[in-house]
């Protein structure tokens, strides 16, 4: 590998990738960002203005942070991409509108990294997510075990944090995940969920919450509030950039940690030719392994109207026959 020191690309400044590059800062786990931006000045001044914030670290790290080509890539460890657009307020609530331009973005993007690293361990933000995942994976010659989304991360932590609000309690004794789609067919696997052991069908009995529990309101409940953030504050960024943060860090100090993100799935539930998120291992080199965790025959069936919802539109930007 031609790394030689904890170096992060970010590709894209925007309101994802500034927040991104403040989280990276606050988590002091490299010592060199490099962003990147076709706005060339944007990057320059996301630079410039977090290099302002160095002097008030309480950890003493100076780490180096300056805005550069996709030269920058050769030797760094990760990058994270959250180049292209985004849904904005008052557009069609679903991640998958956006395919065919960011099918575009992630063309030059992919090309131009692929012309200086295929070593780094990619993590990717851009939407339609699970599409961008399959693209960047299976067309430009990348190690496919390097490449990988933050998938359902965000609507876990989202659903944890629901969870944890009913029957309050700390959101990291939730336990269980979001799976298929980043997007509006995420759901979660009610037959993993559990409080500190206690099954989500015990819950109300050990924990006596106001109301009963809806899993169905639940569940829509996770896909609804990003739609919430994004029209109440204009982008959703904070929650997503903690996430690609965590997921770095778990390959930068190969936590061999356990999320569910977005890969290429290899004949997992009888699916293939599709990326979409099961839990995996993170490990220095990227995903390890998907793990086929037990889902119950209705999840099957979820996760499976996941993939063809995501296969529908790969075929209609021409990534699928």
């Amino acid at each position: 590998m031609n790394a030689t020191k904890n170096k992060l690309v970010i590709v894209g400044t925007g309101n994802v990738g500034s927040a991104v590059l403040n989280c990276a800062l606050s988590f002091n786990f490299v010592s060199e960002i490099a962003v990147i931006d076709i706005i060339n000045k944007k990057a320059q001044g996301e630079a410039l203005d977090s290099t302002h914030a160095i002097p008030f670290s309480t950890t003493g790290a100076n780490v180096n942070i300056h805005a550069g080509t996709f030269e920058e890539c050769k030797d760094a460890r990760v990058i994270i991409i959250a180049a292209g657009p985004s849904i904005m307020p008052g557009e069609i609530p679903d991640r998958l509108t956006l395919a065919g331009r960011n099918v575009e973005v992630m063309k030059d993007v992919m090309t131009s990294i692929t012309q200086y690293t295929k070593d780094a361990v990619i993590i990717m933000i851009t939407n339609p997510l699970d599409i961008m995942v399959y693209y960047a994976e299976n067309f430009f010659g990348y190690p496919k075990n390097k490449i990988f989304g933050t998938g359902t991360t965000l609507e876990t932590a989202r659903f944890r944090s629901i969870m944890a609000n009913k029957y309050k309690v700390d959101p990291k004794n939730v336990h269980g995940y979001m799976l298929g789609e980043h997007g509006n067919s995420a759901f979660p696997a009610w037959s993993l969920v559990n409080i500190a052991g206690v099954p989500y069908n015990q819950l109300d009995s050990y924990f006596q919450p106001n109301e009963p529990l809806d899993t169905e309101k639940t569940a829509a409940g996770v896909i609804s509030v990003a739609y919430d953030v994004l029209n109440l504050k204009g982008c959703t960024n904070s929650g997503i950039a903690m996430a690609a943060c965590h997921l770095a860090r778990a390959v930068l100090f190969n936590e061999r940690s356990i999320f569910p993100v977005s890969t290429t799935l290899q004949g997992e539930y009888g699916l293939h030719n599709v990326a979409l998120s099961l839990p995996c291992i993170i490990t220095e080199e990227g995903i390890e392994r998907r793990i086929e965790v037990a889902l119950s025959d209705e999840e099957i069936k979820k996760l499976q109207h996941s993939a063809q919802s995501i296969s529908n539109v790969m075929k209609s930007v021409g990534l699928l026959k």
